[in-house]
């Protein structure tokens, strides 16, 4: 990570996006806060729009102890759910309207769960979002053989991007922006946004081979149950 790098003049503005649920389960866990927002070239947020949902089910205890949302306080202070995932959605879309590229950490997890509430809630859903920058995907390419965990916590600590409140959906989708444009700096990347959101599309689906293979190996999964690589939207009923 030695270079130092101009940042590409389409990073120089971009969309950050971040959502914290009741689960993992992109087809049946739900939106409880969620974040959009604009950042510039030197990544300082100069829009932004945060919202809290009441999901409409209990939030597990085990998902409150990670963002601080409970159901009671859900339920106090969040807003209807459908207004809440059309007004997401809205948002996204205007960006992606505007040409803006929208950074998301493993995308494939926020956009596919978001695009099953569109569903649940009859809104309209994304079609085919884009372009979208998932520093997860990338700085798995980009520096494949560096050992260690590639949490959002622990790639922004390598690329020496500040993270404070981990787990909530603003400070989350600021730092996954911050961490794009590190990356950025550090390793030469496609000449436009679209070119680079093809190339996750590739990167991610080998990744989940890979990852398939690995945990085939060692017993964690039957070769049956392989892992979807489809980014950034995964095949409904997926894992």
């Amino acid at each position: 990570m030695a270079l130092d790098l101009d940042l590409p003049t389409w990073l120089g503005r971009i969309g950050v996006f971040d959502l914290e649920t009741t689960g993992v389960d992109v087809a049946a866990d739900r939106i409880v806060t969620a974040h959009v927002g604009v950042l510039d070239a030197k990544g300082r947020e100069i829009a932004a729009r945060s919202w809290i949902a009441d999901p409409g089910v209990p939030i597990p205890d085990g998902a409150a102890a990670v963002h601080g949302i409970t159901t009671e306080h859900a339920r106090a202070h969040g807003r209807s759910a459908r207004e809440v995932v059309a007004e997401i959605a809205s948002s996204l879309r205007s960006l992606f309207a505007q040409g803006l590229p929208v950074v998301a950490y493993n995308a494939s997890y926020d956009f596919s769960l978001l695009t099953h509430e569109c569903i649940r809630h009859g809104v309209p859903a994304l079609e085919m979002p884009g372009p979208i920058i998932d520093p997860l995907v990338i700085d798995k390419a980009v520096d494949r053989y560096r050992k260690g965990k590639r949490t959002l916590e622990v790639v922004a600590q390598h690329y020496g991007v500040p993270l404070d409140g981990a787990h909530e959906a603003s400070a989350d989708a600021i730092a996954a922006g911050r961490v794009a444009q590190a990356i950025a700096r550090s390793f030469p990347l496609a000449g436009s946004a679209h070119e680079l959101h093809t190339q996750q599309i590739g990167w991610a689906r080998t990744q989940a081979e890979s990852l398939t293979e690995y945990f085939v190996r060692i017993g964690r999964i039957e070769p049956e149950d392989a892992l979807d690589g489809t980014w950034p939207v995964r095949a409904p009923g997926s894992v």
